[in-house]
């Protein structure tokens, strides 16, 4: 998969910390994201990319004190990109799963979800059937395997690109109901005229969905990693992050 935007951003330089380490320019480290799931990953109106996971990988950089670059693709290439050396890790919300250890190494948990049914307000559903009806969600997701482990036979699936391709269907009518990881769609539920029409339904499941920081296989940067994730979380600069997207924690 060809990278669709690159965003670069100038080294970060900080006084030395205990858990750092110093990258000279040839060590720049190429962190790539999917830039169409906010509020964690998306792209702004300059053509950069910004969210949680954005903040998250910056912060990480900042605190081993190394150059980084950060790139967007496309989600299916993320770890295709990864074992290629496109990029050298991925930060883009991807959930550890027992598949994606067999291709690539993941680091320390940086956040926790769950998966929740969302459909239009005042509509009622058996959640345990959905026998019949039109389910969508984003394709190559924990929500996408969920639904073909348990409603294959049942219901009509459809699997999509990207996360906001699977809300304008809902929008549009084209989907009865969809399943999708709760964090972000916390946030879509917000947005005038088109999310504020919807509501969760039932409650979130699947809560032990731990996200991880994706490397390659044997790659030191998992440890490098993990020691910047303590410490961000020890000095507060997680938390300042985590409450700039969320008014409840999210680790």
């Amino acid at each position: 998969m060809t990278i669709k935007k690159l965003a670069l951003s100038s080294a970060v330089i900080l006084t030395a910390a205990a858990t750092s380490f110093t990258a000279n320019a040839a060590d720049t480290i190429r962190i790539a994201t999917e830039g169409a799931w906010a509020p964690f990953n998306y792209i702004d109106n300059n053509g950069e990319p910004q969210g949680f996971d954005v903040d998250i990988a910056w912060a990480l950089c900042e605190q081993m004190e190394a150059d980084c670059k950060v790139v967007t693709q496309d989600w299916d290439g993320l770890i295709p990109g990864l074992k290629v050396r496109k990029f050298d890790a991925i930060i883009a919300s991807m959930s550890i799963t027992e598949e994606r250890l067999r291709q690539v190494d993941f680091t320390d948990k940086y956040y926790s979800g769950g998966l929740r049914y969302l459909a239009p307000k005042g509509k009622e559903f058996d959640l345990d059937s959905l026998e019949g009806k039109v389910i969508g969600a984003q394709r190559a997701t924990l929500a996408a395997q969920y639904l073909e482990d348990n409603f294959m036979d049942t219901a009509t699936l459809k699997f999509y690109d990207t996360q906001d391709s699977v809300y304008l269907d809902l929008v549009s009518g084209r989907l009865d109901i969809v399943l999708s990881d709760e964090l972000p769609t916390y946030d879509w539920l917000k947005t005038s005229g088109n999310g504020d029409q919807f509501e969760f339904k039932g409650e979130s499941f699947k809560k032990e969905d731990e996200i991880g920081i994706a490397v390659r296989k044997g790659d030191d940067l998992k440890e490098k990693f993990n020691q910047a994730l303590e410490a961000i979380i020890d000095n507060g600069t997680y938390e300042q992050i985590n409450a700039k997207y969320f008014p409840f924690s999210i680790y």
